[in-house]
């Protein structure tokens, strides 16, 4: 949800994470001020509140007395419809991808790009030092991850592993430690021919883990060096990209 000039993105903030429900009082203050209480907190709320609904009240609105903040008991309630907000967007377009993922990858694959497109940087970027932003903050992080996972994962499943190698090589650059990107970029690269560099990779990989965690790759990584040493032929399978682990659903804001 756009929320109009960047100098009233600060104190839209703490209603974009959990926009649904009403906030309370102290919960606006702690993510607005993050400790750093000010002398009059209601007064200064009221403040806030008037900037933002004058970026977000339609002049229609604003003449019937109406607004989407609404002063509620101890707290205040952004009134917008679910889907107005871009993070319950976007976790809806990637359940229904992920939804879609083994039965029509093709479907899967539209719905996941257009669930990315609407990232146009970090989540909540300007979210400061609020816990409760910060943490819905990396939560959505997180899904974007997984529906990268699932992108690259209905790629391989419509037989595009050009593309998924490309995409991946760059996710891995990013997140070395990722198992997940390394697994699917181990089978993209065997299902090229590329036996060896799939190899190599989980031979870096598994120094890596070590080096940096003190750990050994997981279950899952080591199943497919195994398999591709081996060359399984399950390796050519559409159930090949499944993960052993189904993922934990992610509930809107």
């Amino acid at each position: 949800m756009a929320s109009g000039p960047t100098r009233c993105a600060p104190c839209s903030r703490p209603w974009r994470w959990r926009p649904a429900g009403p906030s309370r009082t102290w919960e606006l203050a702690d993510e607005l001020w993050a400790g750093h209480p000010v002398g009059n907190t209601r007064n200064a709320l009221q403040a806030h509140a008037t900037r933002l609904r004058k970026v977000l009240d339609e002049p229609s609105r604003r003449l019937r007395g109406d607004t989407v903040l609404r002063a509620v008991r101890n707290g205040y309630l952004l009134d917008v419809p679910p889907d107005c907000v871009d993070g319950n967007r976007f976790l809806d377009l990637a359940a229904q991808g992920a939804a879609e993922l083994y039965t029509r990858p093709e479907r899967a694959l539209e719905l996941l790009q257009a669930a990315l497109r609407l990232w146009r940087g970090p989540a909540l970027l300007d979210a400061g030092d609020g816990l409760r932003c910060r943490s819905a903050a990396a939560l959505f992080e997180e899904r974007r991850l997984t529906v990268w996972e699932d992108l690259i994962s209905a790629r391989l499943a419509l037989g595009d592993e050009s593309r998924a190698i490309a995409e991946l090589r760059q996710l891995v650059a990013q997140h070395p430690l990722r198992e997940r990107f390394c697994e699917l970029l181990m089978l993209a690269l065997y299902r090229s021919g590329r036996q060896g560099d799939a190899l190599e990779l989980f031979r870096t990989t598994h120094q890596r883990l070590d080096e940096e965690l003190g750990v050994q790759p997981g279950v899952e990584l080591q199943r497919r060096h195994a398999e591709i040493l081996s060359q399984n032929p399950a390796l050519s399978l559409p159930s090949a990209l499944l993960p052993d682990h189904p993922r934990p659903a992610t509930t809107r804001c």
